[in-house]
């Protein structure tokens, strides 16, 4: 059950969409949504340190009007999340933090049952345009699941698990059908791709819609044979108009896929549903 959700506030357009999923998830279940916006203290220290003592005046008075800058912006931030719950009638917290963001987020997901954040969470709001890597660090230490929204908003209708069969993608699965953040009216396809044994994945895709069917949801199983899972997963889903992605998260070594794994990052770069992750 879901009765505390953590919304991570930025100034980019996906925290509007993120805001509506979070008000719609709490209303269905009564909970609680607390709206968090962090000042990025580390990014502007890095990016105002300077190089000698004539230029370490100048640093210093640029790093006091980028943080005031920015605690401004979190401000207006929190105003205009607590102007959109007040009216939706929705129970809320508010909490600013100073501090490295996905520290602060990973420190409050802990009493929290899901994270709603944007696909690009920046958290450097004098700079939104620089990138960061504060949603792979989250979704890589989280002690909960995510759902990692984009520009879009679509209502929660049709939903696709992507299941392999390894540890996190059955987390994850379990984690979405013991939270149902979109309720149980819903259509659930689970889909595997393999590499040639279909025996295997048709047997892992009965398992899992055994699984589904014994808390009352009837799955559609879909077994497609492929050596790019991210590629046809997101052809798959596009196909299908489901509206929900539920994936894990797998820990590898490449930058970019650090913490979400070739699919899932490929997935979080190429396809603009909305995911439900968890490692």
């Amino acid at each position: 059950m879901i009765k505390r959700i953590l919304l991570a506030l930025d100034v980019d357009s996906d925290t509007i969409v993120a805001t509506d999923f979070a008000v719609e998830i709490a209303r269905r279940y009564d909970a609680e949504i607390t709206g968090l916006a962090v000042v990025d203290t580390g990014s502007i220290e890095a990016g105002t340190r300077g190089a000698g003592i004539g230029s370490m005046y100048y640093a210093e008075k640029l790093r006091e009007s980028l943080t005031a800058e920015t605690r401004a912006k979190a401000r207006e931030l929190i105003d205009q999340f607590e102007s959109v719950v007040t009216k939706k009638n929705v129970a809320y917290e508010v909490a600013v933090h100073e501090g490295v963001p996905y520290r602060r987020i990973l420190e409050d997901i802990k009493y929290h049952d899901l994270l709603v954040v944007g696909r690009e969470p920046h958290f450097f709001y004098g700079r939104p345009d620089h990138k960061t890597d504060t949603l792979s660090r989250v979704v890589k230490e989280a002690t909960g699941p995510g759902l990692v929204v984009g520009e879009t908003r679509e209502r929660a209708e049709r939903v696709m698990v992507a299941y392999d069969g390894s540890p996190a993608s059955a987390r994850t699965a379990q984690y979405f059908l013991h939270l149902l953040p979109f309720g149980r009216d819903i259509e659930v396809e689970i889909v595997n791709v393999h590499d040639g044994n279909e025996a295997e994945s048709e047997l892992m895709l009965d398992m899992m819609a055994t699984y589904y069917s014994k808390h009352g949801l009837r799955a559609r199983k879909t077994s497609i044979r492929g050596d790019d899972p991210a590629r046809i997963i997101t052809e798959h889903a596009l196909n299908m108009e489901c509206d929900v992605i539920v994936a894990g998260a797998h820990s590898v070594s490449k930058i970019k896929e650090l913490a979400f794994g070739s699919t899932t990052a490929s997935l979080l770069a190429n396809c603009p549903r909305p995911m439900f992750l968890y490692t």
